[in-house]
Formats: structure tokens, sequence, C-alpha cells
């Protein structure tokens, strides 16, 4: 593999990212900072100094779905949701302001102190310098071993942080990635600045693999037992179901037709795209859904989503990797006012209308038997997973979003904008929020789940082979998981799955993409998906006015929430940081920046 000048990439990177020694830690053996009292070679001695480095790239990991982004789920940028916070971050990107000084979907910087951590643990605690267990060689060993593993998986986790945010088409078409760096050596010098290049988004999809193949080496299946080292105390460190589902996802992003080059597809506008090469295109396809196997087979059969994963203090098995917070943030943020909330998060009526009925139809087929009268009814129970509507109960009150409710914007012009609220991963225990005396409770925050695992799996096939064709060594079609997918979500009946899959590949495409929205709502995937599969970016955000008549009847009219500005193909892709720019002239940004 060719890698472009990664020592003096190191240095920039290093020196000028805000790469800082001591960093926020939950306890004193997360704290990298050196003790210089006897100088770093006897501080790189100290397993618990040394392991700190690495812990560090663990602590960053996002622990909730709204840290990164100043407290809003990244579905309030897509057609899934608004945010009424409208000072925040997400709902500047929403409006489009995005810029090379100004990205709140960016991580660079955290993203290059992650890659400083990690290079700095492996190059010095893995050395005679450190023993992890001074009684039991054959522990000191299985140490290291486990703790290389981690190394590798959080060197491949951070990469692909990078990869999916920065990844894109240059104006040339090249499909360009971020800097590969391998390497701490001279990080505090400056030279060579003008020689940083981005490396190929395949050679960054190169490393990634590469970086996942060798942690699966040295990481176990799963944390089970009461060994301290595999036992399920270290559960939440990776292991080898992490490596090979994230493995499935950074391959079919890599086959996603926004992160080819022009001579394999090319951008036609927004939301149309025109494939160049259909080998090229299809070989990626073959890769992502042989990987994608490859993690079924490592991670087993998935249980769907139940709302008894998303506070359940132990790991549910639908999870494969997973942080969690014992708080109320997202009750702080998401209730409505009535329950001292904030009402954050408003879904919209865009992804109301893509749930289908119980029977597997849209609710626009005359087979689906929806009543627009009573629009809630008899719906995929996914929606009520996922959305607080008119009528349900919180806190043991129903909501009354009707105009002039409790819950209505009529009534506080703070509750929602859109007629509905957040329901995914909050928790709903009496009390929650209570002036008096308020409660936490823990929350689980899925990294990753085993449905994506086939979701990218079902993606991948029917690009592959199309929707019902059993590919090489796979051990299902396309079509085959996603009726597995819907009928463990509570459809009933998927005979409409196979009217659509008896259409074709293209028809089919836009099926999963569907079930995705659905089954990853909330998960921030959205916001990826429609820019990697280069969907249109600009659908107006809708919501429902619920009016109540003099006998108690509903009626519910739809309106304009909030118009998306993604008026130009640049949006499929981020700008670099305007920093990196100024100081390394090779370095070539996306597309449109």
């Amino acid at each position: 593999m060719t890698m472009r000048n990664q020592n003096t990439t190191y240095k920039k990177i290093a020196f000028y990212g805000m790469m800082l020694l001591g960093m926020t830690s939950c306890s004193e053996a997360l704290d990298p900072v050196l003790d210089n009292t006897y100088g770093e070679d006897f501080a790189y001695g100290l397993p618990e100094k040394t392991e700190g480095f690495l812990m560090n790239a663990y602590a960053n990991v996002p622990g909730s779905f709204v840290a990164e982004y100043g407290g809003d789920f990244l579905d309030v940028a897509t057609d899934n949701a608004t945010t009424n916070a409208f000072g925040s971050a997400l709902y500047r990107v929403s409006a489009g302001a995005i810029s090379p000084a100004n990205n709140p979907v960016g991580n660079w910087n955290n993203a290059y102190n992650q890659f400083r951590n990690i290079h700095i643990f492996l190059e010095n605690g893995l050395g005679d310098n450190v023993t992890y267990n001074l009684s039991d060689p054959d522990a000191d060993m299985a140490k290291r071993m486990n703790l290389k593993g981690d190394a590798f998986y959080l060197r491949a986790w951070w990469g692909f942080t990078l990869l999916k945010q920065y990844g894109g088409k240059a104006a040339n078409g090249e499909a360009l990635g971020y800097p590969i760096v391998l390497s701490s050596e001279e990080y505090s010098e400056t030279s060579g600045l003008e020689d940083i290049q981005r490396n190929t988004y395949e050679e960054c999809v190169e490393q990634i693999v590469k970086d996942l193949d060798s942690a699966y080496l040295y990481l176990p299946k799963t944390y089970t037992g009461g060994d301290p080292i595999v036992g399920v105390q270290q559960l939440g460190r990776a292991d080898k179901q992490n490596v090979r589902a994230l493995k499935s996802r950074v391959a079919v992003y890599a086959a996603s037709p926004a992160n080819q080059s022009d001579e394999v597809v090319s951008i036609a506008g927004m939301g149309s795209f025109n494939v160049l090469n259909e080998a090229a295109f299809v070989q990626k396809w073959v890769d992502a859904a042989e990987y994608s196997q490859e993690a079924i087979e490592e991670v087993g059969n998935f249980s769907s989503l139940k709302t008894g994963d998303f506070n359940n203090n132990t790991s549910p098995g639908e999870f494969v990797w997973r942080t969690y917070h014992n708080n109320r943030d997202l009750e702080n943020k998401n209730y409505p006012i009535s329950e001292f909330g904030q009402a954050r998060t408003s879904p919209s009526q865009n992804l109301v209308d893509a749930y289908p009925m119980q029977n597997g139809y849209p609710i626009d087929d005359p087979r689906a038997g929806f009543d627009p009268e009573n629009p809630y009814a008899n719906r995929d129970p996914r929606l009520d997973l996922t959305i607080f509507y008119n009528g349900q109960t919180l806190d043991g009150q129903a909501l009354e979003i009707y105009e002039g409710g409790k819950d209505s914007k009529a009534r506080n012009q703070q509750n929602t904008r859109t007629g509905y609220y957040l329901r995914k991963w909050l928790s709903v225990q009496n009390g929650m929020l209570d002036p008096v005396s308020p409660t936490n409770d823990h929350h689980n925050h899925a990294l990753i789940r085993k449905t994506e695992v086939y979701l990218n799996f079902a993606e991948a096939s029917n690009e592959a082979f199309g929707p019902t064709a059993v590919g090489p060594e796979m051990s299902q079609s396309a079509v085959e998981v996603i009726k597995s997918i819907r009928s463990a979500a509570g459809i009933t009946d998927n005979s409409y799955v196979d009217e659509v899959a008896a259409q074709g590949k293209e028809a089919f495409r836009e099926f999963i993409q569907n079930e995705r929205r659905l089954e990853l709502a909330f998960e921030n995937h959205r916001y990826w998906d429609l820019r990697r599969w280069i969907m249109p970016l600009n659908e107006t955000v809708r919501g429902v006015r619920i009016l109540k008549g003099e006998e108690g009847d509903l009626s519910f009219e739809e309106f304009t929430v909030e118009e998306r500005k993604f008026d130009d193909v640049k949006y499929y892709y981020h700008p670099l940081p305007y920093d990196e720019l100024v100081k390394s002239p090779q370095m070539i940004d996306n597309k449109g920046w």
C-alpha cells in the first residue's frame, strides 16, 4: 500500500492539531499526563500511565447520540427531524451553514489527538520496559495482546471517523480521504508542512481494513466470564464481533456512489448520479457483501430493537458495541415542556409517513388500510418505538399535541415544531424530571447494532447480485434479510417486499434505504446515508397540525416546518478545516469548497 509522507504528516497534525498530553478523564488511571519526576522512560514503564494513552482513545468515543453535536441528534440536519434549539450547531448545519472555518459535524483535531495517543501506546506500551503482571508471565502476555488488539481497533475506528466526515471527491474527480499517520515520531517538529497530502479514499480504506484484520488476531470473540483480562468486567471494549461489524460498515461506505472517483461514478446533480464503470462499481459491492457475510457469521442472529433495550442495565443481545450513561440528559432535552423537558427534537411528518402499516404496505397503497382520520392505528410497530404522537402516554398523562393541548406549540412556543416528540432511547419511568426529586436512569448507547450488520449485507448483496439471488458463499439473499428484519420488528406480512424485489435492483435499493431510515432512526446514520448514496438533501421538512372539534373528533393538516438549504452538490461532502488548508498547500479540498 502506498503511503504519502507519513512522518511529516504526523509532525504537522500532531503539533498544530491541539495534541495535548493531558486530557480529561474519569480516573487517574486514564490520565496520560507523564510523571516527569524520573523522566519519560520511567513514566512509560508505569503500566497505568502507558495504558492511559490508549484508554483516552476509548474515552473519546461518543458516549451518547448527542455527545458529538452539541446536544442534538444528527437526524435534525436531515428530513427525519428538526431542532428547536435555534442557536445550536446543528440548526445552523440544517440551514446549510457549513464552511471550512466552521463545520460542527467534523472532528478532525480530536481524531488526530487519538491517533497520537494510540501511537504513543504502540511505541511504548508493548516493549520490555513495561510489565502488566509481575507474578504471571502468561497473564502479562495475554494483557499485551489484548491491548495491542485494542490499539489496532481504535486506530481503525478513528480512521473511519475521519473518512466518513472528510472523505470525498476533489474537483479533479479523484476520491480522497485523510492523511494517514502511523507513528508519533518527531511529533513536535514543524518541518515538511508543504509536503502533506491526503491519501486516496481507497488507501484509507485499505489501512482501516488492515488495522481491523490485525485487531481480529488479538481480541477475544466476546468478553465473558470472570477473567480479569477478557471477562465480562471488560464489556464495552472492542472484541472480534466489533471488528467484523465495523469492517462491514467501512466496506459499505467504500462501495457507495459518492465515494468513487469520476472514472467509476459521476454526480449528475442533486439526487442523481451515473455509474460509468459498472464492473468496478459492482466489485466493491461484492467485497462489501463478503465482509458483511463474515460479520454476520461472527455476530450471530439479530433480535431487533425493543424498548427494553433503551434503559436495560445489562448489555442487550442486539448490541455489538455500546457505551452507556446514567443520567437524565436525554429526557431534559427531549421531554415536552409539560413534563419539564425542553422539547428539543421534533421528528418529522416525512419520517412518520415512511413507516408502513403493520401488514407491510406503505400508507399510500390501497391495500394498506390506512385511515387518515386515525393515522397512527395499525402501523409498523417501529413507529411507536421511535416517536411520541398525540394520545400516547408519558408519565401517566396522555400527550395533548392537538391545537391548544398542553403539549402543543399553541400552548407553549417551546413545544414540538412538528406535532411529534422523540421516544427512542428515552426513559419513561414516572417522575423522571420531577422538579422536587428528579431521578436518573441507565441509558444504552448503541455504537454498532446487529441489525445494522444485516442491513449492510442486504444493501451490498442487492447491488452485487440483485434482490433475490444468493451470492457465492453467501447464506441468504437481500430480500430474505429484509423480510427477516421486518418480521422481527413486528410486520405481519411480507408480500409487498416480494413485489418490490420483482421490480429489480434499483427499486429494491430504495426499499432498503427506507428500511435503514426506519430501523436506524435517531442513531445518526441518516445524515451519512443520504450523502453516500447521493440522495436529495433538500427535502422540505413537514409537520402535522391537529385540530380538535367540538365533539372531540380530530383532523390532521400537514404544513411546512423547515426548508433545507442544501442546494449544491458540494453538500454531499464536508470541507477540510481551514487551518489545515492554509498550512499545507498540497491538501486538496473536496469538490465545491
